[in-house]
Formats: C-alpha cells, structure tokens, sequence
C-alpha cells in the first residue's frame, strides 16, 4: 500500500487533437516507466484499432508513473463529446485534472464540455498550454481565453488560481515560462506533485469502491476498475456488492491489480484513494458499489447524460445477406447490443414489435458509428436506419437537442457558410476575425441541422473549413425541415452486375456511387441524382453487339471518379425511407422497400394518410 500523502489522482481532459494521448506517451517515457531497451509505439493509451486509425480516444484508460517516491495514476479521458459517458464517470476516479489547450486553436466545444464535468466535481485544475512550438502559437491571448471559460462555468477562487504549464508534447518539453522550453516534463511533474491534493479517504472506515470502468479478460472474466472511497481491500476478502437496482449480493474478490506503466500487477491489498482492477465478481456492472458485507453502504448512482441521437438497428434482409458476414441472425445481433450495454453506460437499446429490429439510443453520430464499425469488423451484417435526434416534452413544451457549433472557415468562404446555416436553423452568437485569413464562427444549432452538414460544409470551404460541435442543452423545437438531403437518388432497376456502358449511359443523370463489376440489386442506391427527386436506372444492361462496324473508331471509355462513402458519410446521407446496409467487406444504401412498384403504392398510402391527419 502506498502511502496516502505520496499519492496523485489526475485525469487528463482536453478537446480532441489537443495532444493528451500524446503527453501521457512523454510523462510516461520520461519518468523512467519503460526499461531503456524497450519498444515502445506512439500513442501508447489509444489501444484499440479504431482509436488508432483515426487518432481518437474513444475509451478512458488509466496508467500509473512513479516520479522521485510519489506515485501517479492518469486517467486518458475521450475528448469527444459523444463519449462524454466516459468522462462524467472518470471524474469520480481523481482529485484534479490536466486541461490540455492547443496553444493556437484555444478553447473549443469539448474544452468547454469537458472542463464543466470536472469543474461540477470540484476538482483541482492545472492547465497545460500545449503545441508551445507551433509557429502562430498565441500562448497570452490563449490563456485569457482558458480564465473567461472558468469564469463561465462558476469555477470558484481556488479552481480560478489555477498554474499553466506550457508545453510541447510532440518534443516532451515543458516550462513554466511561455518564451522558453526546459529540456524534459519536469516542470509538469513538480506542478501535479505541488498542487493536485493528495487522497483524504479515511482507510479504517468500511469498504465502499464504485465501479466507474470495466474490461474482460477471458480467463478471469469481467474485471472491475475504480477508485476505493474508504477501506482497504485485500485479495480473497468476502464483499457485497449493491446492484443499480438496491439488490446486495455476496461475492469474493479472487485478484486484486495495481498499475505501473501500462501493465497491471497483481497485490495483497490496497488502500482508501488507490485506483485498482478487482477480478472475479460474475455480473458486476459500471456504477455499482462493493462494500463491506457488515456494513453495506451504496454510493451515489452515476448520473450519466441522456442519449440525443437513436437508429433503428435491423437484421440484414438484403438480396445479398448472407454473403459476406459471419453473425446474421437477430439472435446473434440482440446478443451483440446487449452486451454492448455492460461497458458502454450512455448506450440504450430497446426492443420493438419485430424480433429483427432494435431501438439503439447514444449520444451522437460518431458514437453509435463506433459501435457499428466495430459490429462489421466483428463479422456482423446488420441494416441501420437514418440517425434521428430524440425529441422530448418538457414542461409541455416540445424540446430537441441543441448543439454548440464552432467553426474556422476562410474569410471568402464565410457568406456560403453563414448562408446554408441559416436554412439549417442555426443561431449566431459570435464572430471572431483572427487576422490570419479565417475567421472563427459560433452558433447554437438544432442536433438535426448538422445531419449530414459535413460533406456540404467541405465543398463550400473547398476542404479548408474545420468544424467542431458538442450538446449544449435541450431547446425548443425549431419546426420541421431542418437539415437533410435535398437531392433525390438514381436507384437500380434490377439485380445484376454494373457494366460499363450501363454507367455511361446514365452519368449525365447524376454522381455515381460505384465502379464497374459491383454487384447490385433492385431498389439498391447507385446515385445521387441531378434533381430532387428519385430515378430508376439499368446500369447492368449491355451493350447489343452486332456484325456492323460502328462509322467512328470506338472512343476509350472513361469514367468519371465515383463517390465512394465511409460509414459516418453513408449514415449521415441517408433519408427516412432508406438504410444502409453494413457487412464487413462492404457499405451499400437501399431503399426500404426495394420493389418500384411496392414503393410508389407505399408512397401513394403515406400521403393519403397525411393529408387525412
């Protein structure tokens, strides 16, 4: 057990790409953690596939560091708002928090996002300036920014003093000195030892230790992650543990880990303000308590943020289902979802009607876009509807989600922008012109408004606009027609193989989806059409051959490039009479009903019941 006074709790907290993942790398390699001839790759903490390819975090993971005889635990949090699950609950886990800020772009939506939930718990912030280095850092005005925020967020006196340590996490130098660089982390070891407090939680009182994170390990099954309010536990004790629903049931705690670096290591017993790993309780869940069995006392449920986005989830019933996946049967799917729920609190999954449909609810298109990308890597093959925000009624009053959008648009992109805003509903509450050729737009905008805004934002700025968003509240309903797909599509007429002269007939009609030798099928989506509405088209059809020779040399073909979709741009394209349909070898959009005839009859019933409405 270590002693209290010589222990630090931090999470690290920042808005995606501020470079937390990659100061845990430098902390991590410079206290000493790593043997000198050990391999170690970049970005350590992001341990999952996704997480690397896209250089996100999407899990909060913990490690722990030794510098001089004082021992830190870190806590890598997500910095996407859709994760923000994560984030609320790791807040219980620590006694101050690193707030990582670009030192040029500054505060951003998730900073904001963020930096509430620590604030709430009232913990101690240090504020790192990192990317120091970067050539138009702007270190001053970046750090009146940071203190307007505070101010915002009702930070009281003590969480207002808080010390900047600028930083360059990419060269693993810090200083507490903007003009100057020291050669190591120093700088920031000193500060988190000097001003994060150490753990106070009393070790001769009952056990009581909440749940916050959980992973699964085959030989000894779910494993339990958090911090101990009170008490010491030890390997082989008899707890209870308190269910979510008030039910206490006895177990015993058969392992019991510590953490150095990255690795766990197995300990007798560990004290009050220790964060461990506990294995062997069957069925414990994020948010539940383990307590001493002569006094059980529950903590505080975590209170995590309601969903504001929900897809239909559905079995495959395509023509090709089948094909190219391992897992296709809604027992299998329902199986997925459901254990899906045991990690990941802020996900709802709802039964309906159809034993082959699924209601799943989350906090935002990345975040059911994960979970869906990591279903077709698994070998499942499932269908999903268009992404629809949760309306709710609130006092009477009809509510939708409401984001905080920021933008950085260049200056002679800013009237297109503001321009196709306003048709999405979008409300402007500042302007900043950095001088530097773009300029720095804030809108609070309906959830709805920004399905499917990318890909015209991109076009509009010509691929130089960046955008961030994150909830801001529930406001009232803006009406219909906010955001969507105002094209209709080119759909295939039959089932077949795409042929060359198929698609050139019909390029003039609009942007194809595909390439020649793609596999279709009727009511399959190949196109967006030129107009707003829907066209049917043969692209398998051949060219009749005949014993004449054409008066002209017969032209090289040459096709334009097609629109090829990654899954967040298929999901965000769709429309409510369609799906995307996910295999893991393949993203195709469909129609829900797939037969011309069946869809205009369906089409001609819809209307006759809204107008009787």
């Amino acid at each position: 057990m270590h002693a209290r006074d010589k222990i630090r709790n931090i999470a690290i907290i920042a808005h995606v790409d501020h470079g937390k993942t990659t100061l845990v790398d430098k902390l991590l390699q410079q206290s000493g953690t790593y043997r000198d001839n050990e391999a170690v790759q970049e970005r350590v903490m992001d341990s999952n596939d996704l997480e690397r390819e896209r250089g996100i975090t999407i899990l909060a993971k913990n490690t722990a560091i030794t510098y001089k005889d004082f021992f830190i635990n870190i806590v890598d949090t997500p910095g996407h708002a859709d994760f923000g699950g994560e984030v609320e609950r790791i807040m219980k886990m620590v006694d101050g928090v690193l707030l990582v800020v670009d030192a040029f772009e500054g505060c951003m939506p998730q900073t904001k996002f963020v930096l509430r939930k620590a604030l709430e718990q009232n913990l101690t912030p240090i504020v790192v300036l990192n990317k120091i280095d970067r050539p138009n850092a702007r270190p001053t005005e970046v750090v009146d920014e940071v203190l307007d925020l505070f101010i915002e967020l009702g930070a009281n006196d003590e969480q207002l003093d808080f010390p900047v340590v600028y930083a360059s996490a990419l060269q693993g130098t810090s200083s507490l000195n903007a003009e100057q660089q020291d050669e190591n982390m120093q700088s920031l070891y000193e500060t988190i030892i000097s001003h994060i407090p150490h753990p106070t939680e009393d070790t001769e009182q009952p056990l009581q230790f909440l749940v916050t994170l959980m992973d699964y390990n085959e030989y000894m099954g779910r494993i339990a992650i958090g911090r101990i309010n009170r008490g010491t536990v030890r390997q082989g004790q008899v707890v209870a543990v308190m269910t979510r629903e008030g039910a206490v049931k006895q177990a015993r705690i058969e392992k019991l880990f510590g953490f150095q670096g990255l690795k766990r290591i197995e300990i007798e017993e560990a004290g009050a303000g220790d964060i461990v790993a506990i294995a062997g309780i069957k069925d414990i869940n994020i948010g539940e308590t383990i307590a001493d069995p002569t006094q059980p006392e529950a903590l505080p449920v975590l209170k995590i943020d309601e969903p504001t986005l929900q897809m239909t989830f559905l079995v495959n019933n395509s023509p090709f289902a089948g094909k190219e996946g391992k897992w296709v049967t809604s027992r299998k799917l329902r199986e997925r979802l459901f254990k899906e729920l045991e990690t990941d609190v802020s996900l709802r999954v709802d039964e309906t009607d159809s034993p082959d449909a699924f209601i799943v609810s989350g906090r935002g298109e990345l975040h059911l876009g994960i979970l869906i990308e990591n279903m077709r890597r698994e070998g499942f093959e499932l269908q999903v509807s268009k992404p629809e925000v949760i309306v709710r009624e609130i006092d009477g009053v009809k509510m939708e989600p409401i984001e905080r959008l920021l933008i950085d648009v260049p200056e002679d992109s800013m009237g297109a922008v503001m321009e196709s805003l306003g048709t999405r509903k979008a409300e402007m509450i500042n302007m900043v012109n950095s001088g530097t050729g773009t300029v720095r737009l804030e809108f609070f905008i309906p959830a709805r408004g920004l399905i499917g805004y990318n890909t015209q934002f991109l076009t509009l700025t010509r691929g130089y606009g960046v955008m961030n968003h994150a909830f801001e509240q529930y406001g009232p309903y803006a009406g219909a027609n906010v955001g969507g797909r105002h094209q209709g599509v080119l759909i295939s007429f039959e089932t077949g193989v795409a042929t060359t002269y198929g698609i050139m007939s019909i390029e003039d009609r609009g942007i194809l989806f595909l390439n020649p030798g793609v596999d279709v099928y009727e009511g399959m989506i190949i196109g967006e059409h030129t107009r707003d509405t829907d066209l049917v088209v043969n692209v398998c059809k051949e060219k009749q051959l005949t014993n004449m020779r054409a008066s002209g040399k017969d032209e090289t073909l040459r096709l334009k490039t097609p629109r090829v979709f990654s899954l967040e741009q298929a999901l965000e394209y769709l429309n409510e009479d369609e799906y995307c349909e996910v295999t893991p070898k393949s993203i195709r959009l469909r129609k829900k009903v797939l037969n011309k005839g069946e869809r205009e009859k369906a089409e001609k019933m819809r209307k006759v019941a809204e107008a009787n409405v």
